[in-house]
């Protein structure tokens, strides 16, 4: 997608969302090369989301503050208790997820980051 540094990350989320805007603008100013993952045209990964709410705690993912999350019917938001009604209500409903979720390869298992701090990222690119 860009040439540029070693190995690429991942980065996940919804193509016109205003802050993976913002992420990608960031990545490729830094020349950081990346894959990018939409949501809206290919879904969610079950072994990413599986990956992500192990690193990162499932209640770090659900956006309860998006419109998504606020248009469900009140049940339906009840009904997310634990992990794996969140991840049942994500893979429903991808842009309930927070946005973006960035995997950095880093020799072993990536590890993964939800949402977009210039700062962190730039800590993480370099690692």
């Amino acid at each position: 997608m860009h040439a540029m540094k070693h190995t690429p990350l991942t980065l996940f989320g919804i193509a016109h969302c205003d802050t993976v805007r913002k992420a990608r603008a960031w990545l490729a100013a830094q020349g950081l090369e990346y894959t990018f993952h939409d949501f809206g045209k290919q879904g969610v990964p079950p072994e990413h989301l599986a990956l992500w709410v192990g690193q990162l705690g499932w209640e770090a993912l659900l956006n309860r503050r998006g419109t998504t999350w606020r248009k469900l019917p009140p049940g339906e938001q009840a009904r997310v208790q634990d992990a794996a009604s969140a991840m049942a209500l994500m893979q429903a409903h991808p842009s309930v997820i927070k946005r973006p979720v960035a995997e950095w390869p880093q020799g072993g298992p990536p590890r993964a980051t939800v949402g977009f701090d210039a700062a962190l990222w730039a800590e993480w690119a370099k690692a």
